[in-house]
């Protein structure tokens, strides 16, 4: 049993670009470029503070703890 787009590639064919073409305009998007999207999802993110600097003593502490082994180990060894 043949069907009728098999008997008529072309008419398939308009019809699938059509169908595509009508698919593809339900997809606006509101930003031309990319760039335009990223900057303003940056400024979103930072009006939610996100990008705020972080106040952990994490790496003064292991500047402390490591200057003290140093210092430890000169001792140790002298």
């Amino acid at each position: 049993m043949e069907s009728i787009r098999t008997r008529n590639p072309e008419a398939a064919l308009s019809s699938l670009e059509a169908a595509a073409t009508s698919a593809r305009g339900g997809f606006g998007c509101l930003f031309s470029t990319a760039a335009e999207f990223e900057s303003a999802l940056i400024i979103e993110r930072r009006a939610q503070g996100r990008y705020g600097s972080p106040r952990s003593r994490w790496p003064l502490l292991m500047f402390a703890g490591c200057a003290m082994m140093l210092v430890g180990t000169v001792l140790l060894f002298r």
